[in-house]
């Protein structure tokens, strides 16, 4: 479970604010303002779910896992991760990793999205979902 953090939105303002940056069309975050809702709106739910799966694309993999541990660190999670080992150096990478065994995988990826999607998993029917595609940058 993610960390507490005091955030101003409630359970519904998140979920609207995440389904806006549904799987179906990638948007962009175009001001901090915009950021920082999404970052709390993205805190809210996952501090209500039991855990979440992390797929990230990124151009190459210490990208990726730059990314994902600023996602991790966010969401509570104090994990060290290695970039270095792994072979995928000079091209597109997918990370997947979950938080409740606390693993990852990484593979290549061939498509152009560059962005994180955040899965929330639980027995709340209203939290579960797949929200984003997220900007990597999104916690920095």
């Amino acid at each position: 479970m993610a960390s507490q953090q005091q955030v101003s939105l409630s359970v519904e303002e998140a979920l609207k604010r995440l389904k806006e940056y549904s799987c179906l069309q990638v948007q962009t975050v175009n001001s901090q303002t915009d950021k920082e809702q999404l970052r709390q709106a993205l805190l809210v739910v996952t501090n209500l779910s039991e855990y979440e799966t992390l797929g990230v694309c990124a151009d190459h993999v210490e990208e990726g896992f730059i990314a994902l541990s600023k996602y991790l660190k966010a969401l509570g999670y104090d994990l060290a991760l290695d970039p270095q080992q792994h072979e995928e150096k000079t091209h597109a990478v997918y990370i997947k990793f979950n938080s409740r065994k606390m693993t990852y995988y990484v593979d290549t990826y061939t498509g152009s999205y560059r962005g994180v999607l955040v899965s929330c998993q639980g027995e709340n029917d209203s939290l579960l979902g797949t929200y984003g595609h997220f900007p990597l940058d999104l916690f920095d």
